[in-house]
């Protein structure tokens, strides 16, 4: 395919490709659409800014994962995010049995949150969330099973009181 960054045809076709993708990866960490989507507004505003030339879509993709992470954590660390009050009822609508599984989710310690999102929501093969996060293959394997069981135990809890 022939790019040319900046031009509107194809940051048309980003947004429309990967800013799901984004919003839910940057959800995880913010647990806030508003935010989630303001992020995932400041990856497409960096990536006209920057203008990287990648050898593939797939390298594409995870930089545009990796900048919605760093965006992520940089606004958890902020002082102004650590002076705000969460609004309740802020999610993304689903039906009532895939919210408590996406509230399980996010509930989940952010190292494995990540992993798990990425892995199950995104199909992102554990070679290729290494390479997003820079983290070992056997650490992300390691870290999907204990979230897997952690996933288990939570929802376990959950659906036995139906």
């Amino acid at each position: 395919m022939n790019k040319v960054y900046g031009t509107k045809n194809y940051i048309h076709y980003l947004i429309e490709k990967y800013s799901d993708m984004l919003i839910r990866i940057s959800y995880s960490y913010m647990k806030n659409l508003s935010d989630a989507e303001d992020i995932t507004q400041d990856v497409f505003i960096k990536f006209l800014e920057k203008g990287p030339e990648f050898e593939n879509t797939e390298h594409e993709k995870a930089w545009l994962l990796r900048i919605a992470i760093n965006l992520s954590k940089d606004k958890l660390k902020s002082a102004y995010f650590k002076n705000t009050a969460p609004l309740e009822g802020d999610f993304i609508d689903t039906n009532q049995k895939d919210d408590e599984i996406i509230q399980a989710v996010l509930s989940l310690p952010l190292k494995y949150r990540s992993i798990v999102l990425l892995y199950y929501y995104e199909d992102y093969s554990i070679s290729e969330i290494s390479n997003v996060l820079n983290i070992k293959e056997s650490t992300i394997g390691s870290q999907l099973s204990r979230g897997r069981k952690l996933l288990k135990s939570i929802l376990k809890e959950d659906f036995e009181y139906e």
